[in-house]
C-alpha cells in the first residue's frame, strides 16, 4: 500500500481523485493550497504527489520545484485545464511524471498512477545482492553465490558508479531488470530518475512516440503534445529492455542521441538535448541479428560500454535451494500461511528440472505450491503438472524416448528419432513435439497466465497442429452437464440467447476431402453420443441404434487437433467445441477461444457453421 498526496483547490476535483486513489488500495492525504502540502511532503513523506498548476497561493511550477528538492525520486503528476497544457509540459521537461487535464477522465487517471507506482517500486525499492535467507527482506534481492553470480555482483561494482552504457544479457527471467536498477541505484545517477520502456511489450508506431514524444497532430490521434522518456529522464537513466526487438528504423534514432544527446519529438523541427544513461537487456544475439541485417553494428558498439551477461538458472548449481528458500519465505508473507519446506522428493524433482523461464519460473512455481499446499511441507503434488510429468518422463529413459519429449535435447535429435523409427508422418510428429513443448515453456514462463501466453506466442492457437492448443483454449472435454440435450435427430432441444445449441451428428465433409477423411467427432460432442469407432466416414448400424438409444461406449474419443488437419478443420471443431461447453453461448465462446464476438460471428458464417 502506497501514499498519495493529491493538491487541489477544487472541492469536486479533490474529492474525485481522493475516490480512485482510494479504491485502489492506497492511503490519501489531500490539502488545497501549497503550503499545505509542502508541510505534508516534508512531515508525511508520500510516496506520489498529484498536483494541481493553478492554485491560490503559489505557482504549480514553483511547488514543483521546492517538492523535488525535498524528495527527488517522488514521481509527481500535474493536474491542470486544458489551457494550461504549456506548462504541464514544461514541468514534464524538468521531470514530472505526467500530466492530467480537467475535466478528469477516471482511466485515464488510474493509468497514470498505475504507472506512477511502477516509478515508485522501480526507482525506491532496494536491490540487495545476495542478502541472507533467513528473513525476507524489503525490497527486492538478487540472490546467488554461486561463481557466476559472484562474476555478476563485481561487473555491478565496476560499472554502477562509471557513466557509460551498460548491456545486459541473458535469458528470460534470469533477472535483467534487477541489476539493472542495482546499478542505478548504485549510481551517480540515483537521485535523477529511473525509467523503462519494454521495447518488446510496445506496438512498433507507438515505440518512438514513448520514447522521444510527439508534437500535436504529429498522427491520428495526437491530442496534444507528449514528452517521451528521453525528456523526462533528463540527468537519469533510462532502461531499454529487449532492445533486440527494436525496429531497425527507431535504432538509427536511439544510435543518435547515444552519439550526440539530441532528439526530435515525433512531427516536430526542434532539436532537443537530453543527458540520459542509457542500461538497455536482451536476450537475443545481437551478433547473430547484426549479420542477418536484424540490428545495427554500430548501435551495438555503442550500447556495449560495458556488458553484463546473466547466467541461466540451470546453470547456478546451489544457487537453487537458496532462491527456493527465499522465494517460499516471501509467499509466505504474501500469502499468510506457514509453510515450512519442501519434502525431499518434492526438491529432487525441482533439481532435476531444467528451468527454461529461469528465475521468474521458479518464482511462480513456488508462489503457486505455497497457495496449494494445505499442511507445512511441500509435496510432488502440489507442484505444477507439467513439472512433474517432464522431470519424471526424463528420468524413465532419455534416450530412447519413443515420443520425442525426452529425447529431444535437440531438434537433430528428435528429427533423427523420428526418421529411425520408420516414421512416414515426420513433419507432423516433430511439429506436434516442438508445439506442445513450446506452449509448456511459455506458459511456466507465464505462470499459467493463458492470455499472456497467447500474446507471448504471437500466433492464433487455432493455427497449431497438435493438441498443445488445448492448454491455451481450455477445449479439452465437455462435461456432460454442460452440452444441451439432443433429439433423435441430432438437432438440440433448446437455445440460449436466441443462438441454437450445437448440432451432435457428424461434422461436415470439408471442401475436397473424401469420406474417409472426415473429421472425427469432437470429444465434447461424443461425451452425449456414442464415442464409436468411425468406419469409412460413417457409423456401424450397430453402433448408429446404440447411440440413438442413449448407450455409450469405453472407446477413448478422438483428440480436438489431430495431425494432418488443415487449419480450416481445427477452427470449425474449436468453435464447435467451444459452443458445446458455453451451451450456445457467443459471447462465452468467443472469450474461450480468445477471439471477439465478431470474429466468431464471421468464423461462423464464412464456415457455413449452422450450429
Amino acid at each position: 500500500m502506497s501514499r498519495f498526496l493529491v493538491v487541489d483547490d477544487e472541492p469536486a476535483d479533490l474529492a474525485l481523485l481522493e475516490g480512485i486513489i482510494r479504491k485502489m488500495g492506497h492511503d490519501v492525504l489531500t490539502a488545497s493550497n501549497a503550503s499545505d502540502a509542502l508541510q505534508i511532503v516534508r512531515d508525511q513523506a508520500p510516496d506520489v504527489v498529484i498536483l494541481d498548476i493553478l492554485l491560490p497561493d503559489e505557482n504549480g511550477l514553483e511547488v514543483f520545484s521546492q517538492m523535488r528538492s525535498l524528495r527527488p525520486r517522488m514521481p509527481i503528476v500535474f493536474v491542470t485545464a486544458s489551457s494550461s497544457s504549456n506548462v504541464a509540459i514544461e514541468a514534464m521537461q524538468r521531470g514530472a511524471l505526467d500530466y492530467l487535464t480537467k475535466p478528469v477522465h477516471v482511466p485515464k487517471a488510474r493509468q497514470a498512477i498505475e504507472r506512477a507506482l511502477e516509478v515508485v517500486r522501480m526507482s525506491n525499492e532496494p536491490v540487495r545482492l545476495d542478502p541472507p535467507p533467513v528473513a525476507v527482506m524489503e525490497g527486492d534481492a538478487i540472490i546467488g553465490r554461486s561463481a557466476a553470480m559472484q562474476e555478476v555482483y563485481k561487473s555491478i561494482g565496476l560499472v554502477a558508479s562509471q557513466d557509460v552504457n551498460v548491456l545486459i544479457r541473458g535469458e528470460s527471467g534470469t533477472g535483467k531488470e534487477l541489476v539493472a536498477r542495482a546499478i542505478y541505484q548504485f549510481s551517480k545517477r540515483s537521485e535523477a530518475p529511473f525509467l523503462a520502456v519494454n521495447c518488446a511489450a510496445i506496438p512498433e508506431p507507438l515505440l518512438e512516440s514513448e520514447l522521444f514524444g510527439h508534437e500535436k497532430g504529429a498522427f491520428t490521434g495526437a491530442d496534444r503534445r507528449r514528452v517521451g522518456k528521453f525528456e523526462q529522464c533528463n540527468k537519469g537513466t533510462l532502461f531499454l529492455d529487449e532492445i533486440g526487438d527494436m525496429p531497425l528504423v527507431l535504432q538509427g534514432k536511439i544510435l543518435r542521441v547515444l552519439q550526440d544527446g539530441t532528439f526530435q519529438r515525433v512531427g516536430g523541427n526542434q532539436t532537443i538535448q537530453t543527458d540520459v544513461r542509457v542500461i538497455a537487456a536482451t536476450h537475443r544475439d545481437l551478433e547473430s541479428m547484426v549479420e542477418l541485417g536484424q540490428f545495427r553494428e554500430d548501435l551495438l558498439y555503442r550500447l556495449n560500454g560495458f556488458t553484463i551477461t546473466l547466467p541461466p538458472l540451470r546453470e547456478r548449481g546451489e544457487d537453487l535451494e537458496l532462491l527456493i528458500e527465499y522465494f517460499r519465505r516471501q509467499a509466505n508473507k504474501d500469502l499468510g500461511k506457514q509453510v515450512q519446506g519442501l519434502s525431499p522428493e518434492a526438491m529432487e524433482i525441482l533439481r532435476s528440472y531444467r528451468w527454461p523461464g529461469n528465475v521468474r519460473e521458479l518464482q511462480n512455481v513456488i508462489r503457486q505450491a505455497v497457495l496449494k499446499t494445505n499442511g507445512p511441507v511441500i509435496i510432488p503434488e502440489f507442484l505444477p503438472n507439467h513439472i512433474v510429468r517432464r522431470v519424471r518422463r526424463e528420468n524413465e529413459d532419455p534416450r530412447q524416448s519413443t515420443d520425442g519429449h525426452a529425447a529431444a535435447d535437440s531438434l537433430e535429435q528428435l528429427i533423427e528419432s523420428k526418421l529411425r523409427s520408420g516414421s512416414e508422418q515426420v513433419y507432423d510428429e516433430v511439429i506436434s513435439v516442438v508445439e506442445e513443448q513450446l506452449v509448456e515453456h511459455v506458459l511456466a514462463y507465464t505462470g499459467g497466465d493463458k492470455l499472456t501466453a497467447i500474446r507471448k506466442l504471437g500466433v492464433n492457437p487455432m493455427a497449431f497442429r497438435s493438441m498443445a492448443a488445448l492448454k491455451l483454449f481450455d477445449l479439452g472435454t465437455v462435461p456432460v452437464a454442460q452440452v444441451p440435450a439432443t433429439n433423435k435427430s441430432g438437432n438440440s432441444s433448446g437455445e440460449d440467447d436466441g443462438f441454437p445449441s450445437a448440432e451432435k451428428g457428424d461434422a461436415p465433409t470439408p471442401a475436397g476431402a473424401t469420406p474417409t477423411e472426415r473429421p472425427s467427432q469432437s470429444p465434447a460432442v461424443q461425451s452425449t453420443c456414442d464415442p464409436c469407432a468411425i468406419v469409412d466416414g460413417e457409423r456401424s448400424d450397430g453402433e448408429r441404434d446404440e447411440s440413438e438409444r442413449g448407450g455409450t461406449s469405453s472407446a477413448e474419443p478422438p483428440p480436438l487437433i489431430r495431425p494432418g488437419m488443415t487449419m480450416e478443420e481445427i477452427e470449425k471443431e474449436a468453435i464447435r467445441r467451444a459452443l458445446l461447453q458455453t451451451q450456445g453461448k457467443r459471447t462465452a465462446a468467443a472469450q474461450l477461444l480468445g477471439i471477439s464476438v465478431r470474429t466468431l460471428q464471421r468464423k461462423l458464417k464464412e464456415y457455413d457453421l449452422n450450429l
